[in-house]
């Protein structure tokens, strides 16, 4: 999707500067490619080019409106969350802290809730110290905040292909190059990511460090093996590569839990990303980094810089409510809420788009539909929408261009009703869109020609059929 500079950038303005000024204040500035109303385009750093509206974010508009079932966005069912334990943790705080927690704070975070942070992550398998937290706005200011670190201009980010949109914002916006390693059902395949590495080195790249969201991956949904972490951890070590670890839905499995982060096998190697918008609720904007010493002293600083202090009051709220609520009953609540949902998305995926193949989530939010190879997700979608059900097209998920052979469906959010209604409507749409392609057979892809660079999925190895 472009900006707003980019489509106003895409149209000539007829007239001189004289019409102008005397039709209206317009300043214009020329730029190539036509005229541009923003009169300070040209002022602009280079790595502005980067932020650009996010496909995923851009959906959030018309996904919102109440007759349309949305399977786009990753929101947790926040209404899972009793509201009496928030408030009560609220009122405490002001009773009893209200000076505190209205007041400035460490650029580090609350020393009590770093501590509480070890708990959490105990749970899968790391041990670590308080002094190594650093409290962040939620988990993707800590992406940035390490991107912001690491990245110089034409740098490169390894990452799982497909990966996280915003991630991706985030890495271009540092003006750094990320190349997709692909995966399968057990997640990042090793042997691929010796050969990306031994590529780059061979072309002279800089890699600055691998990104991976192993357990419940958005959007593949799929985890990464334990076996796989250690093969890859021990590559990045021999090669010199930092692992950025990105661990939001960690504690949001079904059945069986997630292995042991990497963290829990790796210090000094490793920088750990967690939050509580999954197992709490995003609106407190409270996530932390797990840092290696010295990392997580330039983390401070990086965080004083753009923030001065993460919010003492919803960080003292957290920890009120880690001291005397049942958080980990309330996450056992959030697993069977998001189980129940993964399997109704399932079953109306069997029984109204039985062709297909999707992954099985063990945990998480997504399922990652792969399409028949002559259709485009994002060409489709906006008769998805006007069907009345929305979904994420796979392109968002590729620094590329490519997956449009996919499309991320989330669980979290509809009803399982809702997501009934949303899969038999998106099977309207796919069906009809396979109808139009049988009676003009021959004629190419809508949307993409099938030889457009990006119109088949060349780095997502699996799932096999509807893999469990």
């Amino acid at each position: 999707m472009k900006t707003t500079a980019e489509r106003i950038g895409d149209v000539t303005i007829q007239g001189s500067t004289a019409d102008n000024k005397q039709s209206g204040p317009v300043q214009t500035n020329t730029v190539q490619g036509g005229n541009n109303l923003d009169p300070w385009y040209h002022h602009y750093a280079d790595r502005a080019a980067g932020l650009k509206a996010s496909e995923v974010r851009a959906l959030f508009a018309v996904a919102s409106r109440p007759e349309v079932v949305s399977l786009a966005g990753g929101m947790p069912y926040v209404a899972a969350l009793p509201q009496d334990l928030v408030i009560n943790a609220m009122e405490r705080v002001m009773r009893e802290k209200g000076a505190t927690a209205l007041q400035y704070g460490s650029g580090q975070g609350v020393p009590l809730l770093r501590e509480q942070i070890l708990d959490v992550m105990a749970l899968e398998g790391i041990k670590a110290n308080a002094d190594d937290v650093v409290v962040t706005t939620g988990s993707q200011h800590a992406l940035e905040l390490v991107s912001k670190l690491f990245l110089n201009p034409g740098d490169v980010v390894i990452s799982e292909g497909p990966s996280y949109v915003t991630a991706m914002v985030i890495f271009k916006s540092y003006q750094a190059e990320v190349d997709h390693v692909p995966m399968d059902e057990n997640g990042l395949i090793p042997a691929a990511l010796i050969e990306h590495i031994a590529a780059l080195k061979a072309a002279g790249r800089t890699i600055k460090f691998l990104y991976t969201i192993p357990s419940f991956h958005n959007p593949a949904g799929v985890t990464l093996s334990w076996t796989r972490r250690m093969e890859i951890l021990e590559i990045c070590r021999s090669n010199n590569i930092l692992v950025l670890e990105d661990n939001p839905y960690g504690l949001l499995y079904f059945d069986k839990q997630a292995p042991d982060a990497i963290r829990s096998l790796e210090r000094d190697g490793v920088v750990y990303l967690g939050t509580f918008s999954k197992t709490l609720a995003p609106g407190f904007r409270v996530g932390w980094a797990l840092a290696p010493h010295a990392i997580r002293e330039k983390l401070v600083l990086a965080n004083e810089a753009a923030v001065l202090s993460p919010s003492s009051f919803t960080q003292m709220v957290i920890s009120e409510y880690l001291s005397t609520a049942d958080w980990k009953g309330q996450i056992n609540t959030f697993r069977g809420v998001y189980h129940e949902r993964k399997n109704a998305m399932l079953a109306a995926l069997e029984e109204y788009l039985p062709d297909l193949t999707w992954t099985n989530p063990t945990g998480g939010f997504y399922v990652w539909v792969t399409l028949p190879e002559q259709l485009d997700s994002k060409a489709m979608l906006p008769r998805a929408v006007k069907e009345l059900v929305a979904y994420t097209p796979g392109t968002a998920f590729y620094a590329d261009g490519d997956g449009r052979q996919n499309m991320r469906l989330a669980f979290c959010y509809p009803t399982p009703e809702s997501i009934r209604v949303g899969i038999r409507r998106l099977a309207t749409v796919i069906r009809g869109e396979l109808d139009l392609l049988d009676t003009f057979a021959g004629t190419g892809t809508l949307g993409a020609a099938p030889d457009r660079p990006g119109a088949r999925n060349q780095r997502y190895a699996g799932p096999p059929a509807n893999i469990s």
